[in-house]
């Protein structure tokens, strides 16, 4: 059975797209191809890596892309996981795409002590996770 491609978009590709690809690939691996990109590449964002080590997911070896408009046109699913990535994305040729928007704040502009910036992108970490553990279950 040939595997269905989910291409998460975010404005970066450095937090959410990132968190969305690793736990879609930890938990969904047998059933999705997985790729992720930004409408610009800027770069890993430390900190998420680190909150997806505690979750017990490894991406400190992704890297932050551009949006591919072949990997857009030949997706199953497109998901963007801001609203500028949602209002920006690229047009989609292909009718069988299915885009869906799925907002989570950016916990990159999270401010105020390490401590509480690190508790907004656990936050996001978790709400990602158990979109993404939903999405599983529901195999599509």
């Amino acid at each position: 059975m040939e595997k269905k491609l989910v291409y998460f978009l975010c404005t970066g590709n450095s937090c959410r797209s990132q968190m969305a690809d690793g736990f879609l690939k930890a938990l969904g691996a047998d059933q999705f191809e997985v790729k992720s990109a930004g409408l610009e590449a800027h770069g890993l964002n430390p900190r998420a890596v680190q909150v997806m080590n505690e979750a017990g997911v490894d991406i400190s070896n992704h890297t932050s892309d551009v949006i591919e408009p072949d990997i857009l046109n030949r997706a199953t699913y497109v998901i963007t996981l801001c609203g500028h990535a949602d209002e920006h994305c690229p047009v989609i040729l292909n009718p069988n795409v299915v885009k869906w928007h799925w907002g989570f704040d950016d916990p990159a502009k999270a401010t105020g002590t390490e401590e509480e910036i690190m508790t907004q992108f656990r936050a996001v970490r978790d709400a990602i996770k158990s979109r993404i553990e939903q999405f599983v279950k529901e195999g599509k």
